[in-house]
């Protein structure tokens, strides 16, 4: 018989969890930590198949993120065996097999919040641990999140925020107002903004902008945006994107790498609010285009863009007030309606 896991605390025996996490929620974590709390070692399997509405690698990735302890594995089983007693006669004994092969050491305690844990504690000769069955310590469940994620946002854990977040992209030509309008929508909504990383980049050789730059810039794009993605609060606002990079390159030097086109392209936005050239220029040490002949231009370019690359957007113009009214109308469109994320490419209002 193998040795039993004795932590100085005097929690021995191994426990197993096994789900889907389609998504890992606030009752899963509970789980977990009842689990590392109650035995020396756990074991969690991860189990996916490839029609999961939500790739299996990436739940895989959120529960080793939420479960970073010595005595706890995390094991991704991507095995198609039957999902239902009633797919097969010898569904028990297939899950048994199953598990032997992911966890072939003893197994003390199954946790589980439903009650197939009772059924599953049995075939392995283990002892069934229910962990808050009724759901009232975490009134929450996947399909719960699914449905509706931003209704159910304090259940997410952090680490799965970010693939619910809504993301909003604001461009359009330079001195628009899109780095102001960042800001105070971000405050709106009680969240945060991905600001244009090229300012600080830039800013040390006093705005100048060469063709080696550019990569560097776009790389700090997608980092800033990934990294403020972590904090947001239900929505992230984009001060600019990939997609404005890719017109900048092309504008100053006639090209953009083709990775940043391609990395663009594939980006998932829930809205784009292109800024019209409507409103006083003003100068400073990153601006090229002070008359408005070449910023209605370039406008023209981002609406073709967009438009070529099948991109729903809604055009942001007027006074301030004006401006900031139609962002906060959309974006509350966005929280309201759609409520599972897009996939990721497909982009729109």
């Amino acid at each position: 018989m193998d040795a039993q896991p004795v932590q100085a605390s005097g929690r021995s025996g191994r426990g197993l969890i096994l789900g889907k996490f389609l998504p890992p929620h606030r009752g899963h974590q509970y789980l977990a930590d009842f689990a590392r709390q109650y035995v020396g070692e756990v074991t969690v399997l991860v189990c996916t198949l490839p029609s999961d509405s939500i790739p299996g690698r990436l739940r895989y990735e959120w529960m080793k993120a939420m479960l970073p302890y010595d005595n706890v594995k995390v094991i991704h089983v991507t095995d198609q065996v039957p999902q239902e007693p009633c797919e097969h006669p010898e569904f028990w004994p297939i899950w048994r097999q199953l598990i032997r092969k992911y966890e072939p050491r003893r197994i003390d305690f199954v946790f589980a919040s439903e009650d197939y844990g009772r059924k599953l504690a049995e075939i392995l000769d283990a002892r069934y641990v229910p962990v808050d069955p009724l759901r009232e310590l975490n009134p929450v469940s996947g399909t719960m999140i699914r449905d509706n994620p931003m209704k159910h946002w304090p259940m997410l854990p952090s680490c799965v925020r970010p693939y619910f977040a809504k993301r909003i992209a604001i461009i359009g030509p330079e001195s628009t107002g899109k780095s102001t309008l960042a800001r105070e929508l971000a405050k709106a909504f009680d969240s945060v903004y991905a600001w244009e990383f090229a300012r600080p980049w830039l800013d040390p050789k006093g705005g100048q902008c060469d063709p080696d730059d550019i990569e560097h810039i776009a790389r700090g794009q997608l980092a800033t945006e990934d990294a403020m993605a972590l904090h947001a609060n239900r929505v992230l606002i984009c001060d600019t994107n990939l997609l404005l990079t890719t017109i900048w390159s092309e504008t100053l030097f006639g090209s953009c790498p083709e990775w940043i086109v391609a990395a663009a392209r594939s980006r998932r936005y829930d809205a784009h609010l292109l800024l019209r050239p409507d409103v006083p220029w003003v100068d400073d040490n990153q601006r090229y285009f002070p008359d408005h002949a070449r910023r209605k231009a370039f406008f023209d370019v981002c609406e073709r863009r967009l438009q070529a690359w099948d991109i729903n957007y809604q055009i942001i113009e007027g006074g301030w007030n004006d401006r900031l009214a139609a962002s906060r109308e959309a974006i509350a469109r966005v929280l309201q309606a759609n409520p599972r994320p897009a996939a990721t490419g497909q982009q729109g209002l």
